[in-house]
């Protein structure tokens, strides 16, 4: 089964932005592997919470979040 697993900041996507990205995903998934992936593809979008992650010793929040 084909999984994609994407993790972005809380509230960084809108709701259709959320659904055009498992689409999008699908669709590759699809591209690479053949139509009969697509009914065991599994995307998974997780919402870190604002100041839960960094990158080279920075912790990110949103302005004014």
């Amino acid at each position: 089964m084909p999984f994609a697993n994407f993790k972005v900041p809380e509230r960084a996507l809108s709701a259709g932005q959320k659904e055009d990205l498992v689409h999008k995903t699908t669709a590759l998934f699809v591209e690479m592997f053949g139509e009969g992936v697509r009914p065991y593809t599994m995307v998974l979008i997780e919402e870190v919470a604002d100041g839960g992650y960094g990158r080279a010793d920075v912790v990110f929040k949103i302005p004014g979040g």
